[in-house]
């Protein structure tokens, strides 16, 4: 089969629409090879040929030309021929050494779930590019843990209108497919996993999927919700359901989809994709990173540690507002906080009104392998989000890799914290209840027997969910795609 994009004055185009397939909206004709050649009489100018041979192996002819006039057999030069193997040549029996692409509007080093997937590649002995965003200073190509990091766009979190935040998505959207697609026609890629948020990410990967390459869609935050979420928009605004449109549509477009944990697949299921082509990866610790044998600190301080993102949803101003009610009970507390995002100014502007300046520490953010460590100093790991909206089902990262740092949790009561973890390893706290949570700080600061009971029992349940024994999900999932290439 052929499928020809023109960028010429061409005529003979419609003198090949007898041989097009009829269920398709391109043209494809079924010739061998050399018949192939014999088309570049008819082109004057300039031709982007994309070429497929039965096994739907794609050959390129990149600015192919000829000269001469449509009724004569003369044929001209051609300036470079390129064959390339996809998918169906990559391996015989099994993919030894695949190449894959991971793309994520995120920072590589700071974002443990894209890490552990390419990472896990690398260590089986596949070769990773990944496509990410950078922060001013960072370099725009790294090689870390064996995978190739290209930065290609320098991102700021100081996004407070809609327009703003999706001009940088589309503009990285752009990029992205472009960087990805040259580096796909030089050394072509066998699957491309793309990260949302955003969704309409995986069309980065358009021409990878027109030449044979599976496509897997990420979602780690599922949409309209988050959208909703971030921009103050209800349900039933255009935004919303334009966006449950480009869901629908951006699933239709992979091969398969993940999806971040089970609330979101069951809703993603009811409206957007199959059952049989999205399955759950929780966000599971990486034991070689977040290991409970990190030294202890030696203060008196009662440190209590949150690491992420600080958005809305995530409920600081809550943790805030909560130590300064034990400035008596619990003088030594101190709120120490990891990362950064847009409600940074507003949370230390909270910090000084409520005298909080020196009990509150901002951070900044740390490399992946840095913040462990510093997790692993806390007497005490927060996670106070807001139960209304988004907040209330989207599973916490923070959680896992601090029950396996050894580290007792305080979790806002919502659903999806509640759906998956007991009073047994964590304790929970009426979500936007800042008296509560005060309460619950109390209590556990003066208990070390509770604390010590939490950490137990999280360790016996890390010790069935962490990365290395669920990652070969993963692994298989990438295999099975490429099976039936394989066996063509």
């Amino acid at each position: 089969m052929i499928f020809i994009v023109v960028f010429s004055r061409i005529k003979p185009v419609s003198e090949f629409r007898e041989h097009a397939h009829k269920k398709n909206p391109f043209l494809f004709m079924r010739r061998s090879f050399s018949h192939y050649r014999e088309l570049l009489k008819k082109f004057k100018t300039f031709t982007f040929f994309l070429l497929f041979e039965k096994n739907r192996t794609p050959y390129f002819i990149d600015f192919a030309y000829g000269y001469g006039i449509c009724n004569r057999k003369r044929i001209g030069t051609y300036r470079r021929v390129a064959l390339l193997k996809t998918t169906a040549e990559c391996g015989k029996n099994r993919i030894n050494t695949m190449r894959v692409c991971l793309a994520a509007y995120t920072n590589y080093e700071g974002d443990n779930r894209v890490r552990r997937y390419a990472e896990a590649l690398v260590k089986r002995g596949d070769k990773v590019d990944i496509v990410a965003i950078r922060h001013p200073g960072q370099p725009k190509r790294a090689t870390i843990a064996g995978v190739e990091v290209y930065r290609i766009q320098t991102r700021r979190l100081n996004e407070k209108r809609k327009i703003d935040y999706l001009f940088k998505l589309i503009f990285f959207l752009v990029r992205s497919a472009w960087f990805i697609t040259f580096r796909h026609v030089r050394h072509p890629y066998s699957i491309i996993h793309i990260h949302s948020v955003p969704d309409f990410e995986v069309f980065a990967a358009i021409v990878p999927k027109l030449t044979g390459a599976k496509i897997i869609l990420d979602i780690h935050d599922i949409v309209p919700e988050f959208f909703a979420g971030k921009f103050n928009s209800g349900k039933k605004s255009l935004l919303y359901h334009a966006l449950i449109i480009m869901e629908k549509l951006c699933c239709a477009f992979s091969d398969y989809v993940i999806i971040a944990n089970d609330l979101w697949r069951e809703r993603l299921i009811e409206r957007s994709v199959s059952p049989n082509k999205c399955i759950t990866v929780l966000n599971y610790p990486d034991l070689s990173i977040f290991k409970s044998n990190f030294p202890r600190k030696n203060n008196d301080h009662f440190i209590m540690m949150y690491p992420g993102t600080l958005g809305y949803h995530q409920g600081l101003d809550i943790a805030i507002r909560a130590l300064s009610r034990i400035n008596t009970a619990v003088p030594l507390a101190q709120l120490h906080i990891y990362g950064i995002g847009a409600e940074e100014k507003a949370l230390r502007s909270l910090a000084h009104d409520l005298g909080q300046d020196s009990r509150v520490l901002f951070q900044g953010i740390y490399p992946l392998d840095e913040i462990a460590n510093k997790m692993a100093s806390a007497d005490l790991g927060i996670v106070p989000k807001r139960a209304d909206g988004f907040g209330n089902e989207a599973f916490s990262t923070k959680i896992f890799e601090f029950m396996a740092l050894g580290v007792p949790l305080l979790v806002s009561g919502t659903k999806i914290d509640k759906f998956y973890f007991s009073n047994s390893v964590v304790t929970f706290f009426e979500s936007g209840n800042d008296a509560d949570m005060a309460e619950k700080i109390i209590y556990l600061a003066g208990n070390a027997k509770e604390r010590q009971r939490l950490t137990q029992n999280a360790h016996n349940l890390i010790r069935m969910n962490n990365w290395d024994l669920k990652k070969q999900h993963y692994l298989e999932l990438v295999d099975s795609l490429l099976k039936p290439a394989q066996k063509k």
